[in-house]
């Protein structure tokens, strides 16, 4: 196994004791199991800009304050000092999701600390010690998953009401342990107050969980959770003792003319981006099973020659 220098530098510090094994890659982090003194614990080591596969982080980055002007303007003319920035900012905005998640009450792992490109935390397990399955991995019965979705609609709200929105997440991107969902990977976490699209994420990761859940009870397939929730927050409303009903009725005389603009947009963006994945794709693909090339005649290249008069 190979351990990566931002490990080493952790136990050359004395923060991390041993690295036990990787658990796994994805397109912005390595994840490996560590042991710190007693305790068995998850390090996120992200991967630099250049390898990362994640292509939108514009559309997640606005809406993210700086406090440090010089910082801001570096960031916006792209100097290399404003892309360490950058890149310093993108690391840290998970663990400064999840501390602050973690007081709201929201199950998420408990953060230790962001050092040097690698996030600490709390590995979750489920009673026989072993690492808890992606959502995606589990079967629910339709009490269950009735349960463990209004779990993750309270979560939401918590989410929503300590000013943060998700922004991607789906049942890949959730732990199922002996006492129910684990919202996990907020790198991207967006600024609700701040962020156009917002709106358009927190729908997007509410239809991806209920669309999950739906699969072992359907009748969760017709909830309208994501308005429901959105207008109470437009409204100042929302907290996290907010009783929600799933249902939703737009009684607005006024159209939400930039609230759909911002929608269609940010559609059209994610539009975009799957179009250039598949060019990408087919690129691959061409330059992996290239065409034979065609038989020359006789082996010889035949040139045409002016006939002589």
């Amino acid at each position: 196994m190979k351990i990566p220098k931002q490990l080493k530098d952790l136990i050359d510090d004395g923060l991390v004791d041993e690295v036990l094994r990787q658990l796994m890659s994805g397109k912005e982090a390595t994840i490996f199991i560590v042991r710190c003194g007693n305790e068995i614990r998850c390090a996120k080591v992200y991967k630099d800009a250049s390898k990362r596969s994640f292509k939108k982080a514009v559309q997640y980055r606005e809406g993210r304050q700086v406090r440090n002007t010089r910082r801001g303007r570096a960031m916006e003319k792209g100097s290399k000092f404003g892309k360490q920035e950058q890149e310093e900012i993108w690391q840290n905005a998970e663990a400064d999701a999840l501390f602050l998640l973690d007081q709201a009450g929201v199950r998420v792992p408990k953060p230790y600390g962001c050092f040097d490109g690698v996030l600490l935390m709390e590995l979750v397990t489920v009673a026989d010690g072993g690492v808890a399955p992606r959502l995606n991995d589990v079967t629910l019965s339709p009490e269950q998953a009735r349960k463990d979705h209004l779990t993750m609609m309270k979560d939401v709200v918590r989410m929503l009401c300590a000013g943060i929105v998700h922004g991607d997440l789906s049942e890949f991107n959730v732990l199922n342990d002996d006492n129910g969902p684990v919202i996990i990977d907020l790198p991207q976490a967006v600024n609700a107050a701040g962020n156009n699209n917002a709106r358009a994420m927190l729908v997007r990761d509410v239809r991806n969980i209920t669309n999950y859940y739906g699969r072992f009870a359907p009748e969760l397939l017709k909830t309208k959770y994501a308005p429901e929730i959105w207008a109470h927050y437009e409204a100042g409303t929302l907290s996290p003792d907010t009783k929600l009903t799933g249902r939703f009725k737009d009684t607005r005389k006024k159209a939400d003319v930039k609230g759909v603009l911002n929608e269609v947009e940010f559609a059209a963006k994610e539009n975009q981006e799957r179009l250039r994945r598949l060019r990408e794709r087919e690129l691959l693909e061409r330059e992996n099973h290239p065409e034979p090339s065609r038989k020359r005649k006789n082996g010889k290249n035949h040139r045409h020659r002016r006939r002589r008069h």
